[in-house]
């Protein structure tokens, strides 16, 4: 090998069978170089990756040896949807936030939570709100936590309102005086929306009106209807997310690639109430973005729970068997979509998968379940 000053070169370091070997170290040990110049290469080898110092932080290098692009990171994070109540409302859909991270370089690390289903709860041992879900949060040294706030749980009967959270849970059904209500729970600003009122109807026959719909990250619940139908309100509707698809995994909810538009959020639908109708197929209908159907206990329709991943609201049911159990709500999920030169280290907790095809240029990783550390290479 030659290590010979040339014109054309600073140093010339040529060689036919022989290579260059470099500083190589772990990242810590590149973090502790006190002062580190711009143009300074090295081999990390818990990457696997040669970095380069630009001046202010470390870049991977890329074929053809380029830096690799700025670490730009979108984000879709939804919460756990809410259960449905105990013949009541239909649950709340998770919070829902999207918006894009400030850039910190290109090793950032943080740590995520995707948010669980809230239980969905029948009438026996007694009437009860469905429970609220699981939050999802997205935290890390020089970011603003991000939280998605849990769906509130639908209220239910007698009297009772639905929970507040992402978005709100659904009014209970009341055996009150004609025109009484039950208030839907409040959905945060920002994430969700108000659950729908429940109605409130005694007639001979001890008929009550529908239980509101559960709010979602679209619009409001709607409220049961008045007296003569007793139909529950159908759960508002969630929102459309198609900047982050993901091929191959519709059925946990992530996204399609064929253009069709991708909901998540959707509140759950209340419950239908009244005999008067037992023949009838009446029932209220989730919001879109994964919100689960109302049951009716005379029509043998039972209430369905929220779609696993998008954070929609459950449905409300009677609670007597075999119709009574309300449905859960839908579990959270975080995207993350980010530049296809750098990749994801999962830490222990977490699910996920990557897509690495679907949209040219990027990745788009989803976290389905868990809490755990992601770091970025």
């Amino acid at each position: 090998m030659a290590l010979t000053g040339v014109s054309t070169s600073v140093v010339d370091m040529s060689g036919d069978t022989t290579g260059l070997v470099i500083a190589k170290g772990t990242t810590a040990e590149r973090d502790a170089i006190s002062s580190p110049q711009a143009g300074m290469i090295r081999d990390n080898t818990e990457t696997d990756k040669v970095e380069v110092y630009n001046g202010t932080d470390w870049r991977n290098l890329v074929e053809a040896g380029n830096a690799a692009p700025p670490l730009t990171i979108e984000y879709l994070v939804v919460a756990g949807g809410g259960g449905g109540g105990g013949w009541g409302g239909g649950g709340g859909a998770g919070g829902l936030l999207t918006s894009t991270l400030p850039s910190l370089g290109n090793t950032p690390q943080f740590t995520l939570t995707v948010g669980i289903a809230g239980t969905g709860l029948g009438r026996n041992p007694g009437y009860v709100a469905g429970g609220d879900g699981g939050d999802s949060i997205i935290s890390g040294t020089g970011i603003t936590t991000i939280t998605a706030e849990g769906g509130g749980g639908g209220g239910y009967y007698s009297g009772y309102s639905g929970r507040s959270g992402g978005s709100g849970g659904g009014g209970g059904i009341s055996a009150g005086s004609t025109g009484s209500q039950n208030s839907g729970g409040a959905g945060t600003a920002g994430q969700g929306n108000d659950g729908g009122f429940g109605g409130g109807y005694t007639n001979s026959n001890g008929v009550y009106d529908g239980g509101g719909g559960g709010g979602g990250a679209g619009a409001v619940g709607n409220n049961g209807q008045a007296s003569g139908n007793y139909v529950g309100g159908n759960g508002g509707a969630g929102v459309i997310c198609n900047i982050l698809p993901a091929a191959g995994a519709t059925a946990a909810g992530v996204g399609e690639v064929s253009g069709t538009n991708v909901y998540y959020a959707g509140g759950g639908g209340g419950h239908t109430s009244g005999s008067s109708i037992q023949t009838v197929a009446y029932f209220s209908q989730g919001g879109i973005g994964g919100g689960g159907d109302g049951g009716n206990y005379y029509s043998s329709y039972s209430a369905q729970s929220g779609a696993t991943n998008t954070g929609g609201g459950g449905g409300s049911a009677y609670g007597a068997s075999p119709y009574g159990l309300a449905g859960a709500g839908g579990s959270g999920i975080i995207i993350l979509k980010y530049p296809d030169a750098y990749s994801i280290q999962v830490g222990v907790g977490l699910t996920s998968a990557v897509d690495s095809t679907s949209v040219p240029g990027y990745k788009v990783e989803s976290f389905t379940a868990g809490t755990g550390t992601i770091t970025f290479s």
